[in-house]
């Protein structure tokens, strides 16, 4: 296998992550790439920095087992907290969804003031602020935990009115804050964009980290003369290889996967990363 056809790797800590996947498909359409969602030891929002570089680090040794030619970090909170020890621990390109997003934030705002919502490990962490300040020290940013969106968002509560309920108490703050930027800082926040726009009115400009990543992914692919040449989505013919695994329940997976990539996951494979 040439290096340009090794796979990408991506993993999440659950379903989540098949948003930046999707955009990635869309980006890179040849690329063949291994998921990983963590599904045993989900959420890792709640859960201590150092667990979640345990299990980052446990994550990408698995998929290193693969030959991958790029790791993207898909999940926020593992992005925000372990991306710099990966980085020491690993020699392969690396990218988080922190960074990308960050970049988009400080290029859209107008009037220098950034919203972020997130995970409370994300969200504590400051790794969004910290990134756009290096950007621009000007900017000013509010963070705001969101906790109760990733459940909704798993159970399909997309448009339901107590998603616009919770979605206003939460968003309230940075309204106030009068941001006319938003980080949708979890993987799972792109499904409530529409809820989230509704709230937070169309003057204000929703980041979207997943589609950011996926257009850095392809910027640092290119730059190192590794993406596989495409024709129409295929290469020789073929469809690229997708494989998905997961550390639990992958009938769950499966089931719920299938709606965030926006096409139909037949076969997880159920593994051990420990």
């Amino acid at each position: 296998m040439t290096n340009a056809k090794r796979p990408i790797g991506i993993f999440d800590s659950g379903i989540g992550g098949l948003t930046v996947l999707k955009e990635m498909i869309r980006v890179l359409p040849g690329e063949a790439t291994l998921y990983l969602g963590d599904t045993a030891r989900l959420p890792y929002g709640t859960k201590s920095e150092e667990t979640v570089i345990k299990y980052s680090i446990e994550n990408t040794r698995f998929l290193l087992r693969h030959n991958i030619k790029l790791l993207i970090v898909a999940c926020n909170t593992a992005s925000a907290v372990s991306l710099p020890v990966l980085r020491k621990e690993f020699s392969l390109p690396l990218i988080g969804v922190i960074e990308a997003g960050a970049r988009a934030a400080a290029k859209a705002t107008k009037n220098g003031k950034v919203g972020i919502i997130g995970t409370e490990t994300t969200i504590r962490s400051s790794a969004y602020t910290k990134a756009i300040k290096a950007i621009n020290p000007d900017i000013d940013t509010v963070g705001q935990p969101c906790p109760l969106f990733v459940p909704l968002v798993e159970e399909g509560w997309i448009d339901d009115d107590i998603t616009l309920s919770i979605a206003g108490r939460y968003l309230a703050p940075l309204r106030k804050a009068g941001v006319d930027t938003l980080v949708l800082g979890c993987t799972h926040y792109p499904l409530l964009k529409r809820a989230i726009q509704r709230i937070m009115g169309e003057g204000v400009v929703l980041i979207d980290s997943a589609e950011e990543t996926a257009f850095e992914v392809k910027e640092v692919l290119t730059h190192l003369g590794l993406v596989v040449p495409t024709d129409g989505g295929n290469i020789s013919g073929m469809t690229p290889v997708r494989k998905y695994f997961v550390t639990d329940v992958p009938l769950r997976f499966e089931d719920q996967g299938s709606r965030f990539l926006g096409e139909r996951i037949l076969k997880v494979e159920k593994v051990e990363v420990e």
